[in-house]
This record gives structure tokens, C-alpha cells and sequence, in this order.
């Protein structure tokens, strides 16, 4: 069975794109967040760019989960999973599978602010499993978590946020956010947490700067966006991709360089903006994490990490928190 859930109110996003829109190219240096590469296109471009040699974050996080599932189900014993961020849901099928051998999975939560993936997901799951009632909650995790109610799905429950979607947000945005999640658990719930992890900045630059070109088409599609929502004239061709890794911040920045000095127009919130020849635009941070700074971001928050794993390169980490 699959229900879905519309938590975000009308024109909410509509909205949201042009405030953030109109925040981020007044802003100096000039942003963009991260959400907005993920209209149908670019949310098929990163389906491509998980696919690619040089992204490892998914095949590892992929390959931890394979090892882990089985002694995840018996763990928690979690009667609701709960994934925020959960597109297509890929990786998920292997907590589900090991939730459902275990005889405890009655419900799944999916969570994700489009809606044409969750349906897509949800009608998948509910076919893969029959009897699982599969609740599909648009929303944005920033704004809402999307929780069920207390009492309206069964406890106990499993939260996972996966793909080191957590590397997108910034320090102080990730401190407000890990405090929303522990608010929302009970005692006997549980927090599964996806982090990419510091290494050699050749192979995280080259995770997203491949050599096929896919992130740079993902990144721009960013104004394609723009372009299509809020009547903007962005020349993808204008802008080139730019990944840098900085040091200091232990995260990686993808960027949008302007090729020359030219003026972008966006009637849809009355903007004119002008770039500079060379002037770069922020479009994401994905930060990368050592063990001790995750449990320390958890501690902070109201977590205690009862375990953790690596793959067996240890590019990437996944911890298993209780509320403490």
C-alpha cells in the first residue's frame, strides 16, 4: 500500500527558489543551494554521475550497507524506517530487505522534496514488497523533517540519511538540523548516518570533475533551472565548471566561473545581475568528515554513536546513533 503525504504548503517552493535566488545572486561572492540542481534533469544527471569511476561515495556507502544490513535489522529491530532524502530510494532496498527478513518492517517513510521520485519509488517498493505500507511524504528536511505524528507509525523506528547528503549543509546549518532529528526520536529509535570521509584531495576533486564531463552538465543545470523557472537567459555555455577542495573547511566547493563580463536577466524576481569576467559562483559545499568530528557533531545534538563503519578503502562512514 502507498500513500503520499503533501507537507510542503502551496507555492512553497515556487517561492523558496526565489527568495534563495534572489539571496544568493545578491549575495558577494554569489551562491546558489544545492536543491535546486534537482529538477527531472538533474536528478537524472546524478543517477549518471553515481555510475562514473572516479564518484566512489555511493558504491562505498553501497558496499558498507551489503555488510551491514543483516546486523542493522537485528540491531534495531525497527518496525519503521524513515529516510529523509530518499530519491529513488537505490540504496534503501538493502536496509528494507534486511528490516523485512528480520519479520519487524511494517512501514516505510520515504521523504524527499520531488514528488515524481517518490512516487516512482514508492510504487516500486510497494510491488518489491507486498503488505509494506509504504507512506511517501513530500517535503524539504531543511524546512520540515516530514515525520509521522507520534503514534501514527509503529515504533520502534530507524531514521537513515544516507549518500553524505549531511556534507551539504554548513557547520551551523548541520548543528540546527542533527538537533531537529534528535527532537524528534523516542527512546528505543535510531539514527543511521551516511558521511564521506577526509582523503587525498586528487580523489575527491576528481570525484567531482570527472573526465566525461557529467558533474560540470549537473552543475550548470543549476541555471537551466533558473532559466525555467523564474524566465531567466543564463548561457549554460557562458559558465564552466569549477571543483576545488578547501583545506581549511575539509570540504569540497563546486563552483560556476563566467567565461567574460556579461549581465543575466531574471524577470521572474525583477533581477538584472552583472558577472565579472572570472567571477565565481558557489553552487555547493560537500564536506568531508573524520570519525571523531561526526561523533562530536552527534554528541552536540543529543546522540550517543553506538557503531560505526568504514568500507575497506575507508572512504566512506556510516554510524548507528541513539538518541542519548
Amino acid at each position: 500500500m502507498t500513500s503520499l503525504d503533501r507537507r510542503l504548503p502551496p507555492g512553497f517552493l515556487e517561492e523558496a527558489l526565489r527568495a534563495d535566488a534572489r539571496a544568493g545572486l545578491t549575495a558577494e561572492p554569489k551562491s546558489l543551494p544545492p536543491k535546486w540542481f534537482y529538477d527531472a534533469q538533474g536528478s537524472a544527471l546524478f543517477d549518471k554521475i553515481t555510475e562514473l569511476p572516479e564518484y566512489y561515495p555511493t558504491n562505498a556507502e553501497r558496499e558498507i550497507l551489503r555488510a551491514t544490513a543483516g546486523p542493522l535489522a537485528a540491531r534495531t529491530r525497527a518496525r519503521t524506517l524513515i529516510e529523509l532524502g530518499s530519491g529513488s530510494s537505490d540504496k534503501t532496498r538493502l536496509l528494507l530487505a534486511a528490516l523485512r527478513a528480520e519479520g519487524t518492517l511494517a512501514c516505510y517513510v520515504p521523504v524527499d522534496v520531488s514528488e515524481p521520485a517518490l512516487v516512482a519509488a514508492g510504487q516500486a517498493l510497494s510491488a518489491e514488497h507486498p503488505g509494506l505500507d509504504v507512506r511517501a511524504v513530500v517535503s524539504d528536511f531543511e524546512e520540515r523533517l516530514g515525520f509521522p505524528a507520534d503514534g501514527e507509525a509503529p515504533a520502534p523506528r530507524l531514521v537513515a540519511f544516507l549518500g553524505s547528503t549531511i556534507g551539504n549543509l554548513e557547520p551551523v546549518q548541520r548543528a540546527a538540523f542533527l538537533s531537529r532529528v534528535r527532537a524528534q526520536l523516542r527512546p528505543g529509535d535510531f539514527f543511521l548516518l551516511g558521511t564521506d570521509l577526509v582523503k587525498d584531495p586528487a580523489t575527491l576533486v576528481a570525484a567531482y570533475d570527472d573526465a566525461s564531463g557529467v558533474t560540470a552538465a549537473f552543475n550548470k543545470n543549476v541555471l537551466a533551472v533558473l532559466n525555467a523557472e523564474l524566465g531567466a537567459d543564463f548561457d549554460l555555455d557562458a559558465f564552466e565548471h569549477v571543483a576545488v577542495w578547501n583545506a581549511e573547511a575539509e570540504w569540497i566547493e563546486m563552483r560556476l566561473r563566467s567565461r567574460a563580463a556579461q549581465t543575466v536577466r531574471l524577470p521572474g524576481i525583477g533581477l538584472t545581475v552583472a558577472f565579472g569576467d572570472g567571477e565565481e559562483m558557489r553552487t555547493e559545499v560537500s564536506a568531508k568528515f573524520r570519525r571523531e568530528g561526526v561523533t562530536a557533531e552527534l554528541a552536540a545534538a543529543g546522540f550517543a554513536m553506538r557503531s560505526w563503519w568504514t568500507d575497506a578503502a575507508a572512504q566512506f562512514g556510516l554510524s548507528l546513533s541513539v538518541p542519548a
